[in-house]
């Protein structure tokens, strides 16, 4: 397949993602009227007899770009926090409170400039639901045709008068073939994203596809659904923070109403709607009723490494970096009141942060760092070719 940068790319008839300097917007409509969803708003364009107008539904007008200082290009756009004692990180934890760390309500996640995209895959949904009712409804109509023929012969008034077995087996044949195209057209129900782009751009989404399958088989893979502060010196511990994780699975997979030439990098989620990441948007899709569409480029992405007091069992793939004790003093060493005070290993696990300014707020760890550590170093490779 020969890749080229466009910058503007055909998702379904009707619906179109540009590109410019300016970011990623979604254009609905037809040549002469349509509607441009991005992140400055939603603006209605029209053409008729050679005049043009624009009118702004909704959003604000876009605001200079101040070019940051120089020493600020790799920053991460959040603000700084001050370095904290945790249990299981040597680096402030973005998301460090007594809330659980969980997305905001899908409904509000969307990104302006994406809505159009995702009222496309909406009309998806909705055409494939009214064609599977009438295919229900025509199933069933077969059904009794086919009976009532049968009973026509039982009864002897279809040998009386041969037309209405006739006329049914017509109408069985009519029935039959509308079933079959409803089915063809159900096959059809789905949004197709070819997406064409730089060479570079394919060949380190390939990279990222590769990573992330190295760490999907990762032995354990948690989501932490909450990280709050421990009082080390009340409890004699040396943990300084608290997190609630639970085991999930990684893996490649893609909706079956989204065709695309690669797979998603599938990341399950346990208090919140599944992630899927495609080339150019990540996915939240809880159902098809509520799933909500984030562009790759507003997407915050962190990846660091933890320091964990690991009171469970140690993963294969782990590497055991300290030893500390169940009761200790305020410099780290053990606390001799307390018989039988046992140690505990310190083990390095890989970690990423998932979040936007749209509501985004997802947290994974991984037994193996190394792998981690390639995933992170290839989605930030990624994200900045498709920036640029």
């Amino acid at each position: 397949m020969g890749w080229s940068f466009r910058k503007r790319i055909k998702v379904i008839p009707g619906v179109h993602l540009n590109l410019s300097k300016r970011g990623i917007s979604t254009s609905v409509g037809v040549k002469g009227a349509n509607v441009n969803f991005s992140k400055y708003g939603t603006t209605v364009s029209t053409t008729i007899l050679g005049f043009s107008t624009r009118y702004k539904l909704s959003g604000k007008k876009p605001r200079a770009k101040l070019k940051p200082p120089s020493d600020s290009v790799s920053r991460s756009q959040s603000p700084s926090r001050p370095s904290l004692p945790l249990q299981n990180r040597n680096i402030p934890h973005p998301f460090l409170s007594d809330e659980p760390i969980s997305s905001s309500n899908i409904q509000e996640i969307t990104s302006q400039n994406m809505q159009g995209i995702k009222n496309a895959i909406t009309l998806v949904h909705q055409r494939k639901n009214e064609l599977e009712s009438y295919l229900k409804k025509t199933t069933k109509a077969v059904s009794i045709t086919k009976t009532n023929k049968i009973l026509s012969y039982i009864f002897l008034y279809g040998f009386i008068n041969k037309d209405i077995p006739r006329n049914m087996t017509r109408k069985i044949k009519a029935q039959e073939e509308a079933i079959a195209q409803a089915k063809s057209m159900i096959e059809q129900c789905y949004v197709r994203f070819n997406v064409d782009a730089g060479s570079e751009i394919k060949r380190k989404f390939e990279k990222l596809r590769e990573s992330f399958e190295k760490l999907s088989t990762s032995h354990k893979i948690w989501d932490i659904t909450s990280a709050h502060f421990h009082d080390r010196v009340a409890m004699r511990s040396s943990a300084g923070t608290l997190v609630k994780r639970w085991e999930v699975r990684f893996s490649l997979r893609s909706l079956p109403y989204i065709k695309s030439d690669n797979e998603a990098l599938y990341l399950q989620n346990t208090n919140g709607p599944d992630i899927y990441i495609y080339p150019t948007f990540m996915m939240l899709y809880a159902s098809e009723d509520s799933f909500a569409i984030i562009g790759i480029h507003e997407l915050s992405f962190q990846q660091t490494y933890t320091r964990f007091t690991e009171t469970s069992s140690i993963p294969r793939d782990t590497k055991t970096i300290d030893q500390t004790w169940a009761k200790v003093n305020k410099n780290g060493t053990p606390d001799r009141r307390f018989k039988n005070n046992y140690t505990i290993p310190v083990v390095r696990y890989g970690h990423i942060n998932l979040s936007t300014r749209t509501g985004l707020r997802e947290e994974y760890e991984f037994s193996n760092y190394e792998f981690t550590e390639d995933f992170g170093r290839a989605f930030k490779d990624f994200q900045t070719e498709f920036k640029s």
